[in-house]
């Protein structure tokens, strides 16, 4: 693969959901979050509790980092409520 093959291929960005929120978490953030808060789930503040990011680390290295957290509430959710919803974007050839 070249190293502008490299540059221009798609990254993939996670966010945490619950099975039962009908909004896209990507396009629809204000009405899913609002849904999320009135059921009491309050996912942002929880991933933000596990994930391990950081301004000094890359973007593609803080996406593994939530990557991860998602990876960890999921598999320690004895309710089955939470799920991981995957986007693919484009990413910047200039980075």
């Amino acid at each position: 693969m070249s190293n502008f093959e490299e540059k221009t291929k798609e990254m993939k960005e996670f966010r945490l959901t619950t099975v039962d929120n009908p909004y896209d978490p990507f396009t629809q953030f204000d009405k899913w979050n609002q849904f999320d808060m009135q059921k009491g789930y309050n996912s942002c503040s929880y991933l933000a509790r596990i994930a391990r990011v950081s301004e000094e680390l890359t973007e593609k290295e803080n996406n593994k980092q939530i990557e991860r957290a998602i990876d960890e509430i999921i598999s320690l959710d004895f309710m089955n409520i939470y799920k991981k919803v995957v986007r693919e974007t484009p990413t910047d050839p200039e980075i």
